[in-house]
């Protein structure tokens, strides 16, 4: 059952599978929602108090301006662990996700324990390829980055194997508010941790997909060398390394939280 929060004239969708153990905090790529973690929500569920939630402008949640910041998107992940109780807890991020693991790890140490940080980087793509992204989704709406989109998300060999999953994947894009994926775009576009990756504490597991041309393995292998506790595995697929392996994306995860 979906449940929302309230966050300043906004709902923001969350499921919680109100586990036994401590929160973990799953959180999304951009063009996707909540739905890509669900193999890791039933994994994970069996035995920690497993939480994810749909960004602004994505999936059930609502859009508030068309502008966001990273420290927007951090806020909300904050304001949701505070709604649950939780002082602290473990973070899971995937791509944009990812970013806004770093800036919570880095803003506010005290409040992550471990972290899984999935096909990212410091800083992900340039100011000018968000800008023609963010150009051709005023212009022509989601469906003008659709397919390409969901051929980085997804590699080659996966996306003929699972047609399905692949239209599904498609239709998520399409489906999400434009103001909402600019709003988070610019938030993408503005985040660059390069100077300050090296100041997380927190014990880390690092994601990187071999075949990955959003955030390439390199981005993966420069973060494990800033990050002093960390853990770095490459998978063999495209940008959505918990959906096209789940069992091994898991598996690395579980390691990290029962550590």
């Amino acid at each position: 059952m979906t449940n929302y929060l309230d966050r300043d004239g906004w709902k923001m969708a969350y499921d919680d599978t109100s586990g036994p153990g401590p929160v973990v905090v799953f959180c999304h790529a951009l063009g996707a929602d909540r739905s890509m973690w669900d193999a890791q929500m039933k994994l994970v569920g069996k035995e920690r108090r497993a939480v994810r939630f749909d960004h602004r402008g994505h999936g059930e949640s609502g859009t508030p301006g068309a502008s966001y910041t990273m420290a927007d998107l951090g806020g909300d992940v904050l304001a949701l662990a505070d709604h649950l109780g939780a002082d602290r807890f473990d973070f899971c991020g995937i791509s944009m996700g990812g970013l806004i693991g770093q800036w919570l790890a880095v803003n506010h140490p005290n409040r992550i324990g471990r972290l899984a940080l999935a096909n990212t980087g410091a800083k992900v793509g340039t100011d000018e390829g968000w800008q023609q992204r963010i150009t051709a989704v005023r212009e022509g709406g989601m469906d003008a980055i659709a397919d390409p989109v969901v051929e980085r998300f997804l590699s080659d060999g996966w996306r003929a194997a699972h047609p399905e999953e692949t239209e599904r994947a498609r239709e998520t894009v399409r489906s999400i508010d434009p103001d909402g994926y600019i709003g988070c775009c610019l938030a993408v576009r503005g985040a660059d941790f390069t100077e300050s990756a090296s100041s997380i504490r927190s014990r880390t597991l690092l994601v990187g997909g071999l075949h990955d041309v959003s955030t390439p393995p390199e981005a993966q292998q420069w973060l494990a060398a800033a990050i002093p506790d960390s853990e770095l595995i490459i998978l063999d697929t495209a940008h959505f390394s918990n959906v096209e392996r789940p069992e091994d994306f898991g598996s690395a995860l579980l390691r990290l939280l029962s550590a």
